[in-house]
């Protein structure tokens, strides 16, 4: 009797430990290199974070530090996800120079239509055609930013001479290469550094997309925006991606892993994108609230020119693709196909 009564303690007492640690509290660390007034922190990581915490009935919750307070640089945000120092992080893959050749595809120019339809065709191409990439790590996202406007202090850039001469600053290495075909000067830089490039005239103008630029106070460092036809293909974007250390999700019962999952793929790139390119109209009006502030928009005649400009670009990077192995042709014609069947 004692030794059935002392089992069965033991038995509730298993029992009781085993629902608290399934009822246990998870705290993940996400960090991103902007500030915590962006998009990116009040509503695109603050919102997928606060459905985490939904589904799972606050057993899933987040801690979201900005503006790289976790330490590092932006270009080693990737690394924070894989080796533990954040469990989700959210990034430029282009930071990392070469580490990503499959999934920048979608930073071509004139590749991007929206950056909703974009941001699906992007989750879709990576898990077709390039996991390999991020095998390290669990991936969550991936997604583009509305189209890139040119923002320059001195000289506007209405034509394809007026780029010659110009250090104009890009995100990764196929803007780079865009940007010297145009005629221009590159200055590869991650977008916190553009404020102070800028003041101290270590570049001459930037390529961003106007959401972010009124917080980097570009309005009040510059004179001029470039601003593309908004019915011509963009003239170049940006890819993102929101990693996850492979560990801490493995770590987690399987009901929080589903919950991970159900938050993750191709709607949650498509939110990224979506909610980030809608701010792009706020972040214009700053633009053309500002005095002596001047927006030239780029017609579709001009826009084709430079196209032509950058054509090469494309058989280059598919040139590059065939020497790593991959078809290079075939893939971008996969690209294209799937931003094409998104886009309406």
């Amino acid at each position: 009797m004692t030794i059935r009564l002392a089992t069965w303690t033991l038995g509730l007492a298993i029992l009781a430990t085993s629902a608290s640690a399934t009822a246990q509290t998870i705290t993940l660390k996400v960090h991103h290199f902007l500030g915590p007034q962006s998009i990116q922190h009040t509503k695109m990581l603050a919102d997928w974070c606060a459905n985490l915490a939904r589904d799972s009935n606050n057993r899933l919750q987040c801690q979201i530090f900005p503006a790289m307070q976790l330490g590092g640089s932006p270009p080693q945000l990737f690394d924070q996800a894989k080796d533990g120092v954040a469990d989700v992080v959210w990034t430029v893959a282009g930071y990392s120079a070469g580490r990503f050749p499959k999934s920048e595809i979608f930073e071509l120019p004139f590749m991007m239509t929206n950056a909703e339809a974009t941001s699906r065709a992007a989750w879709d191409f990576v898990q077709k055609h390039a996991m390999d990439e991020f095998s390290q790590v669990k991936l969550l996202a991936v997604h583009v930013h509305g189209p890139g406007n040119i923002f320059t202090k001195n000289k506007p850039i209405k034509t394809l001479a007026d780029f010659k001469g110009m250090k104009l600053r890009a995100p990764t290495r196929l803007t780079n290469k865009m940007l010297a075909m145009l005629g221009a000067t590159p200055v590869g830089m991650p977008v916190p550094q553009v404020p102070e490039a800028l003041s101290k005239g270590v570049i001459d103008g930037a390529v961003i997309p106007y959401e972010v630029a009124p917080g980097l106070r570009v309005h009040e460092l510059t004179k001029y925006v470039a601003e593309p036809d908004r019915n011509f293909e963009a003239l170049y974007t940006t890819v993102f991606v929101v990693p996850m250390n492979k560990a801490k999700y493995e770590s987690l019962p399987a009901d929080l892993k589903a919950v991970i999952d159900k938050n993750s793929g191709r709607e949650f790139s498509a939110f990224l994108g979506r909610t980030q390119s809608g701010n792009d109209v706020p972040g214009r009006a700053t633009f053309a609230a500002t005095q002596g502030y001047t927006i030239n928009q780029i017609p579709n005649a001009e826009l084709e020119k430079w196209r032509q400009a950058t054509d090469r670009l494309d058989d280059e990077w598919a040139e590059e693709m065939t020497k790593r192995g991959a078809d290079g042709k075939a893939l971008l014609a996969s690209a294209r196909e799937l931003i094409k069947s998104y886009t309406k």
